[in-house]
């Protein structure tokens, strides 16, 4: 997987810093903080917060699909790191940081890998839903059940809801994003 993304990195030359891409990763960077922290649906169960369905993730994925996994990458642990440096919450885990970055490498990664094709929303729900699905799911669920030995009961559950109504609406945004030409998803050269 490491060869295939190195691979994909070398062949589009995307190692060249321009200010397009600089300004398109900042404001990807302040669109995911704002929406992780004003934008999510929170479903009371029990008197307590039971549900959340966050936006902060979009414009991470966003990221991957129009700049490339390296970017997509930084867009996603940047973002992280700076709302925890805007809003703490706790303690600062790079486990956290780390998954946000995968976030932002999976989803074009594996949308190369099965030559999807942007016309068809199939080709954004799979690699949009194994990356929500592997990194909200479980390895948040995980990292959570590790550090704070939160059973894994009251973690899943939750998740079993809000993942799914998750990749539906972040799939349908992105493609519409790409099917009305606002965003241009970034191809593989050669």
């Amino acid at each position: 997987m490491l060869k295939l993304f190195m691979k994909y990195e070398k062949d589009e030359n995307i190692m060249n810093i321009s200010t397009r891409n600089i300004a398109q990763v900042s404001l990807l960077i302040a669109m995911s903080i704002v929406l992780s922290r004003m934008a999510s649906i929170r479903i009371a169960v029990g008197g307590v917060e039971g549900i959340r369905i966050g936006f902060g993730k979009l414009p991470i994925i966003l990221g991957s699909f129009i700049l490339g996994p390296l970017y997509g990458g930084l867009v996603g642990a940047i973002s992280d790191f700076l709302g925890y440096i805007i809003q703490p919450i706790g303690p600062y885990l790079p486990h956290f940081t780390i998954i946000s970055a995968l976030c932002g490498i999976l989803p074009v990664v594996l949308f190369r890998i099965m030559r999807g094709n942007e016309d068809h929303i199939i080709s954004i729900i799979i690699p949009v839903g194994i990356t929500v699905a592997l990194t909200e799911l479980f390895l948040i669920s995980y990292s959570l059940h590790i550090i704070f030995a939160i059973p894994w009961q009251i973690l899943l559950v939750p998740r079993l809801i809000s993942v799914p109504i998750t990749i539906v609406i972040y799939s349908y945004l992105i493609y519409v994003f790409v099917r009305r030409k606002v965003v241009q998803i970034a191809q593989h050269q050669g």
